[in-house]
């Protein structure tokens, strides 16, 4: 059923959300967990389920996202037909980027209609988790659904600009849609991926064009949800918004919780681009304790409770703690770090003390040197 799909990912939707991490990069390209990209997870999940053709939608600031990308062949998708296909922001009858989600959808709707599959499979960058999207689509098809929206209960508040909750019944039809409504206990948060049928979205982005409409959330989720046949699917399993600096950090240090590990990587493979680098090297002054160590690095120092990216490198008497360091940043001497992360290649000279806590952390921004 699967291969009745088509899937289409945003890389830009969000990148209000974090900007700290997407000024130079799309959303979709914000580095993650060591070694991957944010959408190495919705299109892992797409190819796991059969889905091989996936348009991504871009908008600016997509040159980083392109050299992981690819030809797509780490992801088996390197195809004559399908396989991935950058979509650009722009549609056949304007030169300007598209505004809002239902501009951007009317700009694909060329490469929606070349298609031939029954079903579209829609998800955003911002949603880390491990989903069986066959499952999704057998329940789709299974209730007849126009949409299908995948949810998953959340406990926390959300620090987002725009996101959405729903009320489904007991036999899963969304009886009610809020967007950014204020909640306290458990809410039913949309993670921002849904299907539906091929056809159903090209008409209805067709009639929302004609009249007007901006928002796909406000104009046709919210003021349809009686006349639509809405449907959620519940998610269960470990689920991780990026939808603020705070938030990516917080769930980067998720993973050092082997719980969280196995529920994201253990069942099916989560794919990236692969790297051919050396193997880490530790010194014999170093001290690791339950951290995440990626390929090339050299440590000299302490890390302790930490994600290190590809390529870092902790001289000799450092001790770095909480921290997420991201590739090729370069940790002098005598440096201590509390709760500090860093994008990539940043330079941390000898006998720097620098920290943040749990809720704030301490950002150097790509390429700084301290």
């Amino acid at each position: 059923m699967a291969n009745s799909a088509v899937g289409v990912i945003f890389s830009n939707i969000h990148d209000e959300n974090i900007p700290e991490l997407s000024r130079h990069r799309t959303m979709a390209s914000i580095p993650f967990g060591g070694r991957y990209r944010l959408i190495d997870f919705p299109l892992s999940n797409m190819v796991n389920s059969g889905i091989d053709t996936v348009g991504i939608v871009t908008k600016y600031n997509y040159q980083s996202l392109i050299d992981h990308l690819g030809s797509g062949k780490d992801w088996d998708l390197a195809r004559k037909d399908g396989g991935i296909i950058l979509l650009p922001p722009y549609s056949d009858e304007t030169d300007a980027p598209y505004t809002n989600r239902l501009e951007a959808l009317k700009g694909i709707t060329g490469f929606l209609n070349h298609r031939n599959e029954e079903y579209v499979v829609i998800s955003d960058c911002d949603s880390i988790a491990h989903i069986d999207i066959a499952a999704v689509l057998r329940f789709h098809e299974e209730n007849k659904a126009d949409i299908t929206m995948i949810y998953h209960e959340e406990k926390e508040p959300i620090d987002s600009s725009y996101f959405m909750t729903i009320s489904p019944d007991e036999t899963g039809r969304v009886r009610s849609i809020k967007i950014n409504p204020v909640f306290e206990g458990k809410a039913n948060l949309y993670i921002n991926i849904m299907v539906m049928p091929r056809e159903f979205l090209l008409n209805t982005i067709a009639d929302a064009m004609m009249r007007g409409l901006t928002s796909f959330g406000r104009d046709i989720l919210t003021k349809h949800v009686d006349t639509l046949k809405i449907f959620g699917y519940k998610f269960d399993g470990y689920y991780a918004g990026v939808n603020s600096l705070q938030k990516y950090f917080k769930h980067s240090m998720e993973l050092l919780d082997k719980t969280n590990r196995d529920q994201l990587f253990g069942a099916r493979d989560i794919y990236t681009k692969v790297r051919d680098s050396a193997p880490s090297k530790y010194s014999d002054t170093a001290l690791v304790r339950n951290s995440l160590i990626s390929d090339g690095c050299s440590i000299d120092g302490t890390v302790e409770n930490c994600i290190l990216f590809r390529g870092v490198k902790v001289g000799k008497g450092s001790v770095i703690k909480n921290s997420v360091i991201m590739q090729d940043t370069v940790i002098g001497e005598n440096v201590e770090l509390d709760c500090v992360l860093t994008d990539k290649n940043v330079v941390i000279r000898d006998r720097r003390h620098l920290s943040g806590c749990e809720a704030l952390p301490y950002f150097i921004a790509k390429g700084r040197m301290i």
